[in-house]
């Protein structure tokens, strides 16, 4: 069994992630100060009183709005810590190995055959020797650990570091023109310009600065980079072109197709300043043998004027566009026609268009990529190993950024503008390759430390599964056996468990639960509003009836009476099962012997949240629920580092929701439905986006919608929940709509999760346009499940986009949880499918989730063979991964997280 915990180990994690890189992360983190409470309150009477003193003097300043006092408090704990036997550093690498010989790159770019699909290639040479079973040892372990309790260190007295006197700020010295010092951006802005791969080396030859780089670079160009933050050689060599012009052969004006990216040599016949659209604007007009074109740009100035000198043939690129005033091209990127035929950069070949940067810097830009692409590319360090370059034909590093930047002539533009070219394949594969390495360690971290050890015999299975009033379905029954299997190895569960809505995830917690409790430990369970809290809270407790089993409530919610007395039991161990809100995570809840941790909707809660709570036990079981249905190429990159269940198969009773898109003209439609099925005795929701009128928007707001609808149905009880009342209030009306008490419940999106009233029947959504499609199918969950059919109505605007048009159609069409997430994708992209980057995950350039689905499977395939075989990446062949893997994650291996 594990030692019993050390009285900081909860402040580790929060701290180690803190102070991460020089304190990178310290100006994101924030609430420092009640993990730091916390601990000290666990520490009295177990620590050495001087270290207990010095944590104690931290309070003040740990979250103080300055980052100087901030920085100095952390560094005080964290002397402290180490003392205590802390390693809060990632452990030393291997010393690095000799620079591996040089694969030999072409000068030519054309060594890559772009005929032959890489990912075939990579599908077809995937198939692994069975892996040798390894000695556990503790190299890449430092790496991937997660915080887990450390022994108690030989007690000296820890002097906290001093407080500098602040300082006044010296002014910055003026900027020279082009000056390549960095320049802060305000926030928000640059995120969506220039884009780095996520593989771009930090050493070597590539952190060349560009100030050394040997030859004069353009000042304009410099200040732009210097904005974006593109400093080093390999800034620019790893920067993506975001798509490609093809200058191979140079067209006639009349051959320009109006919304295509075109490239023309003309001479300018006129240019001046003139005034359209009610500002003034600068024309240049120019002309070759076909016709004449404008060059349009939203603004003026003597610059332009000489950039167009009259009867100089220049070349012209960008988008053509037919106008009332004729054929024009905004902005479009100018060069000088006198090197057309002798210039290996600019024409005759297909040029790259980089991402953030104007039309009229593209021309240095590219000359600057060519120069560094041509004397830095076979520089590069392979970070692949040889023989799994060899073995999935992947073209070198080296050699694949060269034909990115300037590709071969037989190159195909599609394949090119769709990042789909072979060297693209390869640099997605390096991204996802070291995604799921690092994936894979942190899994591995979370694996090689010692557990709980449940007993789970034929018994004790059977009685948990006793508690339930039903036979779980086959679905429940195969993770419920992955979840025994998981809790009697004596290591770390790390669970995910995705299931539809409705698809019984609750009954296979409790069955986790039921097997922590008979082994004496206790169960937290967390959930994101206090309406599901309540549900899981009533029913564990309907289920745990008669068995002894106490079941607590935590929440914010109660008198101070009610929330001190449940803080007790619970802390005391008389409640076995605490269900609750991110009350649980509060420094004022302990527990006696926490063993199994449940968080429901995992998704709504922050990796500091999630750790918090798994930190008031020692190395709990973690199995995390999700109603979301996560598409199974996200689920490899945002959990890879998790074991994945899925419950696909609903409950015996349950039948489809018949779904249905009316538009505003039909909704008496849906009015008479809603009657059709009161008249059953059923009730119904309606939903609305908002809660009152918005004058910014509008849209009918459920107040009104209230309001109204007590005259559509004069014999209905109709009543109102929304987000802003009182959590008193919002149970008051979710009680009388479970009694029955309330026929049709107006509400915002509050009943999005945890709502579960069996007699209700149909659903009407107003302005279901504005819904995103997961939020679409957790809603229209609602209902359904009873046993009696049930409907759902989207009522949707005219004026709706056609994004919004394939989502409704999709929820039309289906139930499926799973498909709709995979449709969502689709449509949305999988950087807005996320909403918000996943904390601790290197970003993507190149790779894309949905098109790379074959690439991820065989990166991920290969990531663990390697950890596999080799888990300390110990191996000659394998240091260059690890020199790579800490630059790509930067060390964010350091802060392990659940989910």
């Amino acid at each position: 069994m594990p030692s019993s915990p050390h009285p900081l180990d909860a402040l580790v994690g929060p701290i180690r992630y803190a102070s991460a890189r020089g304190f990178a992360n310290l100006a994101n983190v924030k609430d420092l100060r009640p993990h730091l409470a916390a601990a000290i309150d666990r520490a009295r009477g177990k620590l050495d009183p001087s270290r207990l003193s010095t944590l104690e003097q931290q309070l003040g300043a740990i979250d103080s709005d300055q980052l100087a006092p901030r920085r100095a408090a952390v560094s005080a704990v964290v002397a402290v810590l180490a003392a205590e036997g802390f390693a809060l550093e990632a452990g030393a690498a291997p010393p690095p190995a000799p620079p591996p010989p040089r694969a030999p790159v072409s000068s030519q770019t054309g060594g890559i055959d772009s005929s032959d699909p890489l990912h075939k290639a990579l599908l077809a040479n995937s198939k692994l020797p069975p892996p040798a079973r390894p000695e556990q040892t503790s190299l890449v372990d430092q790496m991937a650990r997660t915080v887990g309790a450390s022994p108690f260190a030989p007690k000296k007295p820890v002097e906290a570091p001093k407080a500098a006197k602040p300082a006044k700020e010296p002014k910055a010295p003026k900027k020279k023109k082009g000056s390549l010092t960095p320049t802060p951006l305000p926030e928000g802005e640059g995120k969506d310009t220039a884009k780095i791969l996520s593989i771009a080396p930090k050493s070597g030859s590539l952190a060349t600065l560009l100030k050394n780089v040997g030859w004069r670079i353009n000042p304009r160009l410099v200040g732009a980079l210097n904005k974006k933050g593109l400093l080093k050689t390999g800034d620019i060599l790893f920067l993506l072109p975001r798509v490609y012009e093809d200058r191979r052969e140079l067209r006639k004006i009349a051959q320009l197709v109006s919304g295509e990216r075109g490239t023309v040599i003309a001479e300018v016949t006129k240019a001046d300043e003139v005034y359209g659209r009610g500002r003034r604007q600068f024309r240049a007009v120019l002309a070759d043998s076909s016709g004449s074109i404008s060059a349009v740009y939203f603004q003026s100035g003597p610059w332009l004027k000489a950039k167009f000198p009259v009867g100089k043939k220049l070349v012209i690129s960008g988008e053509a566009r037919q106008s009332s005033y004729g054929w024009e091209m905004p902005h479009p990127e100018t060069e000088p026609a006198d090197d057309v035929e002798s210039s290996p950069v600019h024409f005759n070949r297909i040029v790259p268009v980089y991402s953030g940067f104007e039309r009229h810097e593209q021309r240095s830009l590219r000359e600057l990529a060519f120069r560094i692409a041509d004397k830095y590319a076979v520089d590069i360090d392979e970070p692949l190993p040889d023989e799994l370059r060899t073995r999935l034909k992947l073209p070198g590093l080296g050699e694949a950024l060269k034909y990115i930047h300037f590709p071969p002539g037989d190159a195909k533009l599609p394949e090119l503008d769709a990042h789909a070219s072979r060297a693209h394949k390869r640099l997605a594969f390096d991204e996802l390759f070291f995604l799921q390495l690092g994936m894979a360690l942190r899994r591995r971290g979370v694996k090689v430390q010692p557990g709980i050890a449940f007993e789970v015999t034929e018994k004790i299975s059977a009685d948990a599964r006793a508690l339930l009033p039903f036979k779980l379905t086959g679905a429940q029954e195969r993770v419920v056996k992955q979840l025994e299997g998981d809790m009697a190895r004596a290591e770390p569960m790390n669970r995910l468990v995705q299931g539809d809505v409705g698809s019984g995830k609750t009954a296979v917690a409790l069955i986790a639960a039921a097997i922590a409790v008979k082994n004496g430990y206790q169960v937290a369970v967390m959930a994101p509003t206090e309406i599901l809290a309540e549900q899981h809270f009533r029913t564990f407790s309907k289920w745990f009836a008669g068995s002894g089993v106490e079941v607590g409530l935590v929440t914010g919610s109660g008198s101070a009476k009610e929330k001190t007395s449940a803080r007790e039991r619970v802390a005391s161990g008389q409640v076995k099962v605490a269900v609750g809100t991110h009350a649980l995570i509060e420094g004022s809840v302990g527990f006696d012997k926490l063993g199994l941790v449940v968080i429901d909707e995992q998704h709504r809660f922050g990796v500091m949240q999630r750790h918090t709570l798994t930190s008031k036990g020692v190395r709990p079981d973690v199995m995390v629920m999700t109603a979301t249905p996560i598409p199974r190429t996200l689920a490899m990159t945002m959990y890879g580092d998790l074991d994945v269940s899925v419950i696909d198969e609903l409950p015996p009773g349950r039948t489809p929701i018949e779904t249905k898109v009316y538009s505003d003209r039909a909704r008496p439609k849906a009015w008479e439905l809603v009657k059709s099925e009161l008249a059953k005795g059923h009730q119904a929701y309606v939903i609305y986006p908002l809660v009152e009128e918005s004058e910014k928007i509008d849209l009918a707001d459920a107040t009104q919608g209230a309001e109204q609808l007590k005259t559509v149905f004069p014999e209905a009880r109709v009543g109102l929940l929304h987000g802003r009342m009182k959590q008193a209030e919002k149970d008051a009306v979710m009680n009388a709509f479970r009694a029955h008490e309330i026929d049709v419940l107006v509400s915002t999106t509050v009943v999005e999760v945890g709502v579960d009233v069996p007699n209700a029947s149909v659903m009407v959504m107003e302005h279901a346009e504005r819904f995103g499609l997961s939020q679409l199918h957790q809603l229209r969950g609602r209902v359904g499940r009873g046993a009696a059919k049930s409907y759902c109505v989207l009522l949707a605007s005219y004026a709706q986009s056609e994004v919004a048009g394939e989502r409704l159609a999709v929820m039309e069409q289906s139930s499926d949880g799973f498909v709709i997430a995979e449709r969502d994708l689709e449509i949305r992209g999988p950087g807005e499918f996320l909403g918000t980057r996943q904390s601790g995950m290197p970003e993507l350039a190149v790779a894309n989730l949905v098109r790379d689905q074959p690439i991820l499977s065989v990166a991920r395939e290969e990531a663990r063979a390697i950890i596999d075989r080799d888990p300390e990446l110990a191996a000659p062949e394998h240091q260059r991964l690890v020199r790579a893997l800490e630059e790509r994650w930067e060390g964010r291996l350091k802060l392990a997280s659940v989910g």
